[in-house]
């Protein structure tokens, strides 16, 4: 079983890594890379060369190619001790040479430099004169030096890999900065779980770190599922349209919903009603004395938090209606499939199987607007509000999604067990002398059940995944939607990591069916055929 289990995996990634290269092959290779601005509202208020290089600088924010402005260039040049600061001023300064001027000397040597050293590392070199209307600067005119080169789709596959998951360490800040002694730190008392009024200890064990990216590697709160973890982090991508600047994984596990303010006792002392997270805190340099609120608050830079809210995130919304969903179908479908092939041309056969005709005919929409339109009429909330305090709101998207899989389900197992009363074990029973009841419930049932409990670890899995036209319909801030926003969007760096989400969910799902096949039937053996 372990062996099958690794080989699985195996060609289990190398499906995941065929899945992502076709859609970053479809996404950054045949889509029309000038939509990715159809949603930036930045990108109108550019002019001129201005917005130029705000193309090419938002370009390999996408992750489209690597973008070095001239000016960068320079300054990194006088960062390795290259350049004096006399000498750096001179040759970052762009002369305008279409009206007259010329670059200086030094400028015009570096310009060469700069021009020489990117093309032979095949790098289109690009400068943009300054724009002049009337012998006067025009807005967003400044001149411009730049170098690009396309990502070619084999440097952006192994780019996104090898920042799909970031162990954080000591030196994630960099070691030119004087922060102190570098170190992790464990404690069996967390200061912030201490009583805010009392100032009493709880046992409530934490690590922390200093020279790290987070404070906190971990530690325990009341936020599901109590104990988190830092020290390591997957970026799927970060969003640049549909949540700006937020990380794929980190929209769909951050919690949402209203601020909840508590008494917070800050590194400092400071104790005050806030619904900043402390154990969020992240490090960014000079932010302490940057800001007189930050110095008020904090000892050190890890000044950067998130906030603490009332609702749960999208893959949790997500993950409970799909889970309860998921139950209810079960709970339902295969009793009534089983029914319906034990009592076969009866009343419950015959009612179930109208019901399977008319889930399978009417379209999903329509069903479950049908269904909205009922829970209206019995007075149920058919809106979701996230900061609503009842779980009525829960109810129709339930309903609404488990009533047609557990018409599925029906349809299946009933299938299943009357193929199984028709073979040739189930003759031979009979011809024993065993009874219709206990050939069915021994032997036909479980035998039909195999096919059934291979999905359930995948209806678990997808159940995080969440539903796009229930969560739609009822106006579910879950997950489902994340996927076709981007897409509307032309964010690429969404719809790589959600498609990566659900490559590796499949491939999850389908193992562990496997498995779970194999403990229900014995007769399933994942080991080589003896010869």
């Amino acid at each position: 079983m372990a062996k099958y289990v690794l080989k699985r995996l195996l060609h289990g990634a190398v499906s995941v890594v065929l899945v992502v290269t076709i859609v970053m092959l479809l996404v950054y290779g045949l889509m029309n890379r000038d939509k990715v601005f159809v949603a930036d509202g930045n990108y109108n208020k550019q002019a001129n060369n201005n917005r130029v290089t705000y193309r090419y600088r938002r370009w390999e924010e996408f992750g489209y190619l690597d973008y070095v402005p001239y000016a960068d260039y320079i300054n990194e040049l006088a960062g390795n001790g290259e350049l004096d600061e006399e000498t750096r001023a001179k040759a970052v300064t762009l002369g305008r040479a279409d009206d007259g001027s010329n670059d200086s000397e030094i400028a015009a040597e570096y310009i060469q430099k700069f021009t020489d050293y990117y093309t032979s590392k095949g790098y289109v070199v690009t400068r943009l004169k300054a724009v002049v209307l009337r012998n006067k600067l025009a807005d967003g005119g400044q001149p411009a030096l730049f170098a690009y080169k396309d990502f070619s789709l084999w440097q952006r596959l192994l780019n996104y890999f090898k920042g799909l998951i970031v162990i954080d360490n000591i030196h994630k800040v960099p070691d030119n900065i004087d922060i102190g002694k570098r170190g992790l730190s464990f404690t069996l008392y967390d200061p912030l779980n201490a009583d805010a009024e009392t100032g009493a200890k709880k046992f409530s064990p934490a690590i922390t770190g200093n020279g790290t990216t987070h404070k906190y590697l971990l530690y325990f709160d009341d936020q599901f599922p109590y104990i988190h973890q830092n020290f390591l982090t997957i970026h799927l991508g970060t969003s640049f349209s549909v949540t700006q600047g937020v990380d794929v994984f980190q929209t769909m596990t951050q919690s949402q919903g209203s601020w909840i303010q508590r008494l917070t006792t800050y590194p400092s002392g400071l104790t005050e009603m806030s619904a900043d997270n402390l154990h969020t805190a992240t490090y960014i340099q000079g932010s302490k004395d940057a800001n007189t609120l930050n110095a008020d608050r904090f000892e050190d830079d890890y000044t950067s938090l998130s906030a603490k809210r009332n609702s749960m995130s999208r893959m949790g919304f997500s993950f409970v209606i799909g889970i309860i969903s998921t139950i209810f179908v079960y709970i339902l479908g295969l009793p009534l499939g089983v029914l319906m092939a034990r009592y076969k041309e009866g009343l419950l056969d015959k009612v179930g199987t109208v019901y399977i005709m008319f889930i399978s005919a009417v379209p999903s929409l329509a069903y479950i607007f049908m269904f909205k339109g009922i829970g209206r009429a019995m007075g149920l909330p058919v809106t979701f509000m996230m900061d609503s305090a009842t779980k009525l709101m829960f109810v129709m998207p339930i309903v609404s999604l488990a009533l047609p899989s557990v018409a599925s389900m029906m349809k299946w197992m009933r299938r299943y067990m009357i193929d199984q009363m028709n073979s040739d074990y189930v003759k031979f029973a009979r011809s024993g002398g065993m009874s219709e009841t206990e050939i069915f419930f021994k032997h036909v049932m479980k035998v039909a059940s195999i096919p059934i409990v291979q999905g359930i670890p995948g209806s678990l899995l997808f159940a995080m995944t969440g539903a796009l036209i229930t969560e739609r319909v009822y106006l579910i801030p879950g997950a489902g939607g994340l996927l076709i926003d981007a897409i509307n969007q032309y964010d690429n760096a969404v719809i790589v990591g959600v498609t990566l989400f659900y490559a590796i969910l499949s491939v999850l799902s389908l193992i562990l069916g496997d498995v779970m096949m194999a403990m229900v039937d014995p007769r399933i053996s994942f080991t080589e055929k003896a010869r």
